[in-house]
């Protein structure tokens, strides 16, 4: 992500420096640790703002140095309290606007509220309100990892860098794996089926999709397409107009196209949150005779009970980056199975270490 100039340019690198402010937000641990990795590869001191919470719950912030003229670089990691980091993002970047930043930029790996980019019948596109208010903030440019729909980045009026994470994914699985060369890369729905086909063509492996699952988040019911009436004619409309009638979809019963009988099972998404899907897709693979299941996503959510479903089911391991707050994890008693690959280091530790 970040390179380190060579020494012929080390003069001109210092003028950059001296132009350049790193804060971090502080609305969780993790935050604070990669701020100071980026800080350190940088070769640049951290920023000094006050960041907290008053007694009745408002965010406060306070820029301790000038950011006249300079380009400001705000780095927020989300956590489980999505909205008050949101809200600590947004006060700081307009702290800064109106401190006169020559430029503001934002590194958020994981864009929240980024599951919530589509219409879904009465509700609304809330990613689109998000970037709105980032821009109407200040920002001046995001630096992001991961979208979870590519058209996220046409929400905003202000230049967008998309970063990706499969190049030490993909290195993971050929260090980390010894027989790798045995695995399939798996789809877990037609719908990640473009993902898995990215990393089996890079990895030159095979690939599996799995079919037939329920996918609420995707139905007919929650998009609006059964609004029309069930009924053939309608008279209030028209006495002679007939509507044909509507035959809801079916879910077929759950398939896998493609071999994974004695082989590695690798399932690779850019979210994990809600594991069910992935549970039910590491049963129906072991019932097809893949003898390790390995789970790969970006962005570990891992929303309420996430971890020990995880362990209790037929998942080997789960591997995710350290663009959302894991400091949940970490405790003693949390999974084993789950590691945590902090980007761009290469070394991965485990999440309960």
């Amino acid at each position: 992500m970040f390179c380190v100039a060579p020494p012929e340019l080390e003069t001109k690198m210092n003028i950059t420096k001296g132009g350049l402010v790193l804060f971090s937000a502080n609305s969780n641990s993790s935050c604070m640790e990669l701020s100071k990795k980026i800080a350190e590869r940088l070769g640049v001191e951290m920023g000094k703002v006050q960041v907290y919470q008053e007694p009745n719950r408002e965010t406060r912030v306070q820029i301790q140095e000038s950011v006249r003229g300079k380009d400001v670089f705000i780095i927020q990691t989300v956590s489980k309290d999505v909205n008050t980091t949101i809200m600590e993002l947004l006060i700081m970047v307009y702290a800064c606007k109106t401190s006169c930043a020559k430029s503001i930029i934002g590194v958020i790996p994981y864009f929240p509220y980024s599951k919530q980019c589509k219409m879904r019948k009465r509700g609304s596109i809330v990613s689109k309100l998000l970037a709105s208010m980032m821009c109407k903030a200040g920002l001046t440019h995001l630096i992001t990892m991961d979208l979870h729909q590519k058209e996220i980045q046409g929400f905003f009026n202000i230049p967008v860098d998309n970063l990706r994470a499969s190049p030490f994914l993909l290195q993971y699985i050929q260090e980390e794996i010894p027989d790798y060369r045995n695995a399939v890369i798996v789809a877990k729905s037609p719908a990640s089926a473009k993902r898995a086909q990215s990393f089996a063509e890079r990895l030159r492996l095979g690939i599996a999709v799995i079919h037939g699952e329920a996918q609420d988040a995707e139905s007919d019911l929650v998009d609006g397409r059964h609004s029309p009436p069930m009924v053939r004619s309608v008279a209030a409309i028209h006495p002679s107009l007939e509507i044909p009638m509507l035959i809801p979809k079916e879910k077929p019963p759950i398939t896998v196209v493609g071999d994974v009988g004695g082989r590695i099972a690798i399932i690779v998404d850019d979210i994990i949150d809600d594991v069910d899907s992935f549970l039910a897709a590491a049963e129906t693979l072991k019932e097809r005779g893949a003898y390790k299941i390995f789970v790969m996503a970006t962005h570990g959510l891992l929303s309420s009970d996430a971890p020990r479903l995880i362990e209790e089911s037929a998942i080997d391991e789960v591997m995710i980056s350290g663009s959302w707050d894991q400091a949940p994890h970490r405790a003693p008693c949390s999974m084993g199975s789950l590691r945590l690959l902090i980007l761009p280091a290469r070394a991965l530790s485990p999440i309960n270490k």
